[in-house]
């Protein structure tokens, strides 16, 4: 069975060799951790070699042109910058270790936005990889997964909140809700614009926005206003890309989104990821609660890595059975922190491997 035969069995709950391989990788100061107990390899962790090959279309959503990065300020602990999509940061060297601090967006009001837009036409040359042609001849050939991922740059909450920051935009979204609806009706077409080639020039396995939209107690908006702004917008994008054959649509976004997987299923999305268990998912309480309409992956609890075998076994003993439901490819739930050993890791992975019959 080719990866992608595995992985379009195993979301619509046909029979399948094994649920697919896949999984998260280990921030750099867990790398640099496990140089030291071990690894021997240069680069990346050889066992997430071993995962189901899938690739990414290369499709870029993000401005063009980018903004230019320029350096602010820089002393020994850090660097203050402005990014390519024109935000303002403090971040430290060691930037995994904390949040960077967001000191301004690129859009404050109407003007600015309006301005914005210049930098996201859908027929931009830039949005497509020089590549193209040969990539999607390979992926009808070699059966690997495809992926249509616009990064932080496809959806509608999380890409405004990156040009407005997250208290102006919620500000906007009670002040002004009819530039929001405008604001999100562009997204939407934009979308569809960017989308329209790959989807028909491709053989697409699954598209997916990112919202990170959660914080540890729910949402960071009221299912009332996500209904009213983001609902039309996502049945708008995807009626279309089901329209062209792809019936595997994700989110990505962290947080405890339990308020948020019945408004992504009714906006036609059906795929939720990374399903933090630290933040109150449950992927055995999920499929529960909507059966076959949602699909997940991710919801291995990271922090059972740390703690040692017997809680490895415990969190792999309590999402096996929606391992063999189907719809569910199980993951760690977020990239892997630096506490934990490596030897820890050695053991999940084998054991996880184990029980898949990979």
């Amino acid at each position: 069975m080719t990866p992608r035969e595995r992985f379009q069995r195993t979301m619509h709950f046909q029979p399948v060799d094994r649920a697919p391989l896949w999984d998260w990788g280990p921030w750099s100061q867990t790398l640099r951790r496990w140089r030291q107990e071990g690894l021997t390899a240069e680069e990346g962790v050889p066992q997430l070699a071993e995962c189901d090959p899938r690739e990414d279309c290369g499709v870029d959503f993000a401005p063009v042109p980018r903004f230019e990065k320029q350096v602010l300020a820089e002393d020994e602990r850090g660097v203050t910058y402005i990014n390519e999509i024109g935000q303002t940061l403090k971040n430290l060297h060691e930037w995994e270790l904390s949040m960077p601090l967001f000191l301004d967006y690129p859009v404050h009001n109407r003007a600015e936005w309006e301005a914005l837009t210049s930098r996201f036409n859908p027929s931009s040359p830039e949005r497509y990889p020089a590549d193209w042609d040969t990539r999607r001849v390979r992926w009808q050939q070699n059966g690997v997964v495809v992926h249509l991922m616009g990064d932080r740059n496809m959806g509608f909450f999380g890409p405004l909140r990156e040009r407005w920051g997250p208290e102006a935009l919620m500000v906007v979204m009670k002040e002004d809700p009819l530039l929001v609806h405008e604001m999100m009706e562009f997204l939407a077409d934009f979308f569809i614009g960017v989308l329209r080639r790959a989807l028909e020039e491709a053989k697409i396995d699954w598209v997916i926005f990112w919202e990170d939209m959660a914080c540890r107690h729910g949402s960071l908006i009221s299912p009332k206003m996500f209904r009213e702004f983001m609902v039309p917008r996502y049945q708008k994008v995807t009626e279309f890309v089901r329209s062209h054959g792809v019936d595997i649509i994700g989110v990505d976004s962290d947080g405890n989104v339990s308020e948020l997987v019945p408004l992504w299923l009714e906006g036609g999305v059906n795929l939720v990821y990374p399903m933090e268990v630290q933040a109150g998912n449950d992927v055995a309480a999920y499929r529960r609660e909507y059966g076959r309409d949602l699909l997940m992956t991710g919801g291995f609890d990271k922090r059972a890595l740390a703690q040692g075998k017997r809680a490895i076994d415990a969190e792999l003993a309590r999402i096996m059975p929606v391992v063999e439901q189907g719809g569910y490819i199980p993951t760690i739930d977020h990239s892997v922190p630096p506490d934990v050993p490596y030897e820890n890791f050695l053991y999940y992975w084998e054991r996880k491997k184990q029980l898949l019959g990979a």
